[in-house]
């Protein structure tokens, strides 16, 4: 599991936040204003800033990543590589992309009444995050994906 970094990201990195949570990271989205009470979250779990607020330009106490680029591959590209970061298939889609815990295989017949019928009916797989709820089973979102993570290696 990609668990040995673990990131907050400011408000305006919510997309990379559910991307880094899609390739298993733990990750943050920290939707405040309230930068005291990100940099006391940061330093009391260990995580790694990720911003483009030149707010944090100058901090000493927190590590921060300054997101260069507007544009999510390029984003993730600085992040993979200033870090040295390694996409782990078996971590990808282990958390939720809404709130970031770490989902459960489910059987099917427990989310029979929560999932489309045809879901249902074509997927055996399905994992079900304990905090909100939500339902995730493997769709043609993969091919989604797999499109980011090609380019991301492309342009490395």
């Amino acid at each position: 599991m990609n668990n040995e970094k673990k990131f907050i990201l400011t408000k305006e990195l919510g997309r990379l936040a559910k991307w880094l949570r899609i390739f298993g990271f733990d990750s943050v989205y920290f939707n405040s204003s309230k930068v005291s009470s990100l940099k006391i979250l940061a330093l009391r779990e260990n995580r790694i800033v990720l911003t483009r607020s030149h707010w944090f330009e100058k901090e000493k106490h927190i590590k921060v990543i300054m997101l260069e680029s507007e544009h999510l591959t390029e984003q993730l590209r600085q992040i993979i590589i200033k870090l040295a970061l390694k996409i782990d298939e078996f971590a990808m889609f282990s958390r939720c992309t809404v709130c970031n815990t770490l989902l459960e295989q489910t059987p099917k017949e427990k989310i029979k009444d929560k999932i489309p019928e045809d879901v249902y009916n074509s997927q055996n797989v399905f994992n079900v995050c304990p905090q909100c709820k939500r339902a995730y089973w493997q769709g043609t979102h993969l091919d989604n994906v797999a499109r980011v993570i090609e380019e991301i290696r492309d342009r490395k």
